[in-house]
């Protein structure tokens, strides 16, 4: 599987985090929270933002028990109008390897792939910014053939 690389302007997005850890994976319970408020958002579009915020070290000393924050949330013109409970979140713009994936969701075989095999083999190494998955109109939760684009921060090997 062979990314894009591209050049994304910072997005504003609004939306819901849990703190948590491979380990104790608990995204679902994170967009069962988000989804019946998501009406609430004035967003720029339909598509839901999935994101993650890893320390510095996350991948250096990875374990599966390291903490981050996970994100279900939209992208907002500004953040006028954040609904009490949510919260805005400013993503930096940067460079990007976007991969077009179609599987389960659920599948981490991909992410494997992305920092096992095609990140070392590329002229890139994973920069310190948020990983984010876009889920558009061909996202369909828990099935194979379900559609997104996985966005993994990159800057140029030196």
């Amino acid at each position: 599987m062979i990314p894009t690389i591209r050049m994304t302007n910072e997005r504003k997005l609004v939306g819901l985090r849990m703190t948590m850890s491979f380990t104790d994976y608990k995204a679902g319970q994170l967009w069962q929270r988000f989804m019946p408020r998501r009406s609430e958002i004035k967003s720029l579009s339909d598509e839901l933002i999935s994101m993650a915020v890893y320390s510095s070290t996350h991948f250096t000393d990875f374990n599966p028990s390291n903490r981050f924050d996970k994100w279900a949330a939209v992208e907002v013109v500004n953040f006028d109008t954040v609904p009490t409970g949510m919260e805005p979140f400013t993503l930096t713009g940067g460079l990007y390897a976007v991969f077009d994936y179609k599987g389960l969701s659920t599948d981490n075989t991909i992410f494997q792939y992305i920092i096992g095999e095609w990140l070392p083999d590329s002229d890139y190494t994973l920069d310190n910014r948020p990983h984010f998955e876009v889920l558009g109109s061909k996202y369909k939760n828990n099935n194979p053939d379900s559609e997104e684009e996985i966005w993994i921060p990159v800057k140029v090997s030196t």
